[in-house]
């Protein structure tokens, strides 16, 4: 990732893995061409940092079997983005931008085994997203969760390094107040950088 050191924010990588865990990773196929999947994690911390990430796809997707072979790959969270006009500046020699927040985060990957954790895995991303569908898993049919539990492969992702950009014009604080109000009247990425904005005590 290009980090100027500006928007090098890691304080706030876990925060933004949390709200948006939806996840690109990356590893490459057997051919050695980069191998992307979409999929959502579950983040883990020891001593409030990043340390693990939990996951699952389908046994028929490939993605494990290169997981398995090559445990080195790349996960990618994308907070929210959005376009910034050079409007938001008090004078006219500049340039349009993008702001957004990003984690890259490397990884070494480890295939889980036994129908317990997976089952385990899935209970924790639904007290995630959708914690009153708990009971509703816990009373399906014996025979029908293990075919579920059966049709996925579950891993960890050991968190070995990471990188965190929160670009949102920090270095140009005479663009902040015009840039907020922008960014609050927009859409729902504006909206959310703009929050970011106070987050970061820019305005």
């Amino acid at each position: 990732m290009y980090l100027p050191k500006q928007f090098s924010h890691p304080e706030h990588a876990g925060t933004i893995m949390r709200e948006h865990p939806f996840a690109s990773l990356v590893t490459t196929d057997d051919s050695g061409f980069p191998f992307v999947a979409h999929l959502p994690l579950k983040l883990m911390e020891e001593g409030g940092q990043p340390s693990l990430l939990l996951g699952h796809c389908a046994r028929g997707n490939p993605l494990w079997g290169y997981l398995q072979q090559r445990p080195l790959a790349l996960a990618s969270f994308l907070g929210p983005q959005a376009y910034m006009s050079p409007q938001v500046y008090p004078d006219t020699q500049r340039v349009p931008t993008w702001c957004y927040l990003a984690v890259q985060a490397r990884v070494e990957a480890r295939l889980l085994s036994g129908h317990e954790a997976k089952d385990a895995l899935l209970k924790q991303l639904i007290a995630d997203h959708e914690p009153p569908y708990a009971a509703q898993w816990r009373g399906l049919p014996e025979d029908y969760t293990d075919k579920m539990l059966q049709g996925i492969t579950a891993f960890e992702l050991r968190v070995k390094d990471l990188q965190c950009s929160v670009k949102l014009n920090q270095h140009r604080p005479e663009a902040h107040a015009a840039m907020h109000a922008a960014y609050t009247a927009g859409n729902d990425h504006e909206q959310r950088l703009a929050d970011w904005m106070k987050r970061l005590g820019l305005v």
